[in-house]
């Protein structure tokens, strides 16, 4: 049995965690506590200006349930606050990590009834080049190759990036490094980001890469409508 001073001493220290804990998780779960971190400092300024200004950077790079929580916010958010104050962080440059897939879809689930193959239903500048390729298929594909990837694969700049070539919207950067007005990422040469922010299609649809047994077609029908395919800056 434990002694009633025990008791209070326990008790006093367990309702303190709490205490504290219900003031530190809404304190670090702001932006601003994010970008407190000069490294971070550029992710919350492009969010910020981003299409996903109002959801919190817990909201996509913290996974729902307990084991999310605990792995995603208080162990890693615990190690990048001890390397931001004793270590040697990361450049900004050069920052990794991942938004799940699971995340992403909490909020987009639409996207797998939107029709993909009528141009009308396409937003500009995707219409003008005639895209039809199916989210649904490259998720499934995704999934059975197991190898991580999922919507960041091809939309990490959405948040993180700017438009690109006056584009209203953040797309995927796609072929635009064959069109009369080449575009390059503002990040230093050799850098992380600026080497994710080149990949665009062909990163799988290189004539190489093979999937099912089957290697991934090269041909530009395989994405575009074939009437948008002269039309388009594909050949400009």
């Amino acid at each position: 049995m434990i002694r009633r001073p025990q008791a209070l001493v326990i008790g006093a220290i367990i309702a303190g965690a709490v205490a504290l804990g219900g003031v530190a998780i809404p304190l670090t779960s702001h932006p601003k506590f994010c970008a407190s971190c000069h490294n971070i400092r550029p992710s919350y300024e492009s969010w910020v200006v981003s299409s996903h200004k109002d959801v919190t950077c817990v909201a996509c790079h913290v996974r729902p349930g307990v084991e999310g929580w605990l792995h995603d916010k208080a162990w890693a958010g615990t190690k990048d606050v001890a390397i931001y104050l004793f270590g040697t962080p990361t450049d900004a440059h050069n920052l990794k990590t991942s938004v799940t897939t699971e995340v992403c879809i909490s909020c987009h689930r639409a996207i797998f009834r939107v029709s993909e193959v009528a141009v009308r239903d396409l937003p500009l500048p995707v219409k003008d080049v005639g895209l039809i390729m199916s989210h649904r298929k490259h998720m499934e594909a995704f999934a059975k190759r197991a190898k991580g990837e999922g919507c960041t694969t091809c939309h990490s700049q959405v948040v993180h990036g700017k438009p690109i070539k006056g584009y209203p919207i953040v797309i995927p950067r796609g072929h635009v490094k064959d069109d009369s007005k080449p575009w390059y990422p503002d990040h230093p040469e050799g850098s992380y980001l600026r080497t994710r922010a080149l990949a665009d299609c062909f990163r799988c649809h290189d004539g190489k890469s093979t999937h099912e047994g089957k290697v991934l077609s090269k041909r530009c029908e395989t994405c575009h409508l074939p009437e948008k395919i002269q039309e388009s800056f594909l050949f400009q």
